[in-house]
């Protein structure tokens, strides 16, 4: 059984009238809640689904049929609305997927899919089959979630996450935020998102939290490349929320509001921060507008949040305690190992138990038990004169001026390094090198950047360069720009020679 259905069971005889979840198009009542999630149940079973995909706009729909897959026991697959057609064709077939439930009808021309006359509690969504016959998909019994991150590559991967494992990180969330005045959510980030989905969906529900649920369009979101800040900023001062979910880009943007006179509502309790390194200097700056940022750390084969700052228990730098449901522990390379008591895989792959699990994070804790990451053990990169650099360590530092947005640098195998810099548009290439220069100047010299290339869009989810959480994909940014790179270098040894 599902506690988040028992929750919401418990509030429909109780308080069967007060709205739950909040959207664009609809409000949701308790009882109206676990009625449509009743509906969906009935229509999962009678269509005999056994794994569904759903790719669709932030809803309280989408909360319901979340919900519903649990009931009915159904395999759901969130698709993120920024995959291009060959991620989510590679995401249906890799899933094994049966049927797909979208408010895009225009994908029937694009995927193995074909369509249905089944009837569905919303006119919103429709429900298509999925051309997947036949297709064994090896993935534990007890999956109920099958979670696609974005990875380093072109192909995403599936996780595959139990409703005990996404259960036991939502309580742990609610225990670790019990002191904190949480009666409404506001959920900014898609709802594809392992992070939002349990984060800003289940813990809120289990805690008798009112969940608001806009549209992406009216969050202001503009496709997965961009972010229209006065949507955003108005959202939130409209929702007047008790706790928002962002990750560092969002941060930078309300950051950015405020510096122009945008005022924080103050309802705001709590801002939970995560997906990426978070800059010290960042959260200072955002503490100091009237943001009650907090940083947290997660993993999707951890089913999300691992570690986190609390009010009652913050320290800037670090990523948080770890939650009350795993134990972390730091190796002999200083690689952060998760253990706790539950189990995931990677579709397709022979089954792992994360009972200590590698994340392949640089870290170390401190004598009080908070847990700081220095980067990614796979992005450490030896220059020529033979020394390690964490570029996750050097890049934030060279957010703290305005002029840059996002930064990647490269500097394998040789003597200094490059980085490909996104811009403030507004600023100048002198503003720039400015920022670099000011930076590099507290750095020692194997850090430094020596040279830059303007990017020429910025890294996003759209363009394969981001993930969802935020995380730059490194090889695909070199990909891009590695013509450029080395042309600086060559530059270079042309001069000396």
């Amino acid at each position: 059984m599902s506690r988040v259905y028992e929750a919401i069971c418990e509030h429909a005889l109780s308080t069967p009238d007060s709205v739950v979840l909040s959207g664009t198009a609809m409000d949701c009542t308790y009882s109206e809640m676990r009625d449509e999630i009743i509906a969906w149940v009935q229509v999962l079973r009678d269509c005999r689904i056994k794994t569904l995909a759903l790719l669709a706009d932030n809803s309280p729909q989408w909360v319901c049929l979340d919900v519903a897959t649990q009931m009915a026991e159904v395999v759901l697959v969130p698709l993120p609305q920024f995959f291009s057609m060959e991620q989510l064709h590679h995401a249906l077939l890799d899933s094994g997927a049966d049927a797909l439930i979208t408010d895009q009808a225009s994908l029937s021309a694009h995927l193995p899919i074909r369509s249905t006359t089944v009837e569905l509690p919303t006119s919103a969504l429709q429900l298509w089959r999925c051309d997947t016959q036949g297709r064994t998909v090896e993935r534990p019994i007890d999956t109920a979630k099958v979670s696609y991150t974005s990875g380093t590559t072109g192909q995403p991967k599936g996780v595959s996450l139990s409703l005990a494992a996404m259960e036991s990180v939502a309580l742990s969330l609610v225990n670790a935020t019990q002191d904190v005045v949480l009666d409404k959510h506001l959920c900014l980030l898609p709802l594809a998102t392992l992070l939002e989905n349990i984060a800003g969906v289940y813990s809120p529900l289990l805690a008798g939290c009112q969940v608001s649920l806009p549209s992406l369009d009216q969050v202001g979101w503009t496709g997965a490349a961009g972010l229209d800040s006065r949507r955003l900023c108005g959202v939130v001062q409209k929702e007047s929320p008790n706790s928002i979910i962002l990750v560092p880009e969002l941060l930078r943007v309300l950051l950015g509001a405020a510096h122009s006179g945008w005022q924080p509502p103050e309802s705001l309790q709590f801002v939970a921060v995560g997906g990426a390194r978070v800059p010290a200097d960042l959260l200072q700056r955002a503490k100091a507008a009237g943001l009650p940022v907090y940083e947290g750390y997660g993993l999707t084969e951890c089913a999300s949040v691992v570690a986190l700052n609390t009010p009652g228990a913050s320290r800037i730098g670090s990523v948080g305690r770890p939650l009350s449901h795993v134990r972390v522990r730091i190796d002999n390379t200083g690689q952060v190992l998760v253990a706790s008591d539950i189990d995931s895989a990677y579709i397709g792959l022979q089954h792992h138990s994360t009972k200590e699990f590698a994340t392949g994070d640089i870290g170390y804790l401190d004598d009080d038990g908070f847990l700081y990451i220095r980067g990614r053990k796979r992005n450490v990169f030896i220059n020529s004169y033979g020394r390690n650099i964490s570029p996750d360590w050097v890049e934030p530092e060279f957010l703290r001026g305005r002029s840059i947005f996002q930064i990647v640098v490269f500097g394998e195998s040789r003597p200094w390094n490059t980085a490909v810099v996104v811009t403030n548009p507004f600023s100048s290439s002198a503003d720039v090198q400015a920022d670099i220069d000011s930076v590099n100047a507290g750095l020692p010299d194997y850090a430094r950047v020596t040279r830059w290339i303007a990017a020429q869009e910025p890294f996003s989810p759209e363009n394969q360069q981001l993930t969802a959480n935020g995380r730059v994909k490194r090889e695909a940014v070199w990909k891009q720009y590695q013509q450029q790179i080395n042309a600086c270098y060559d530059a270079c040894l042309s001069c000396s020679a």
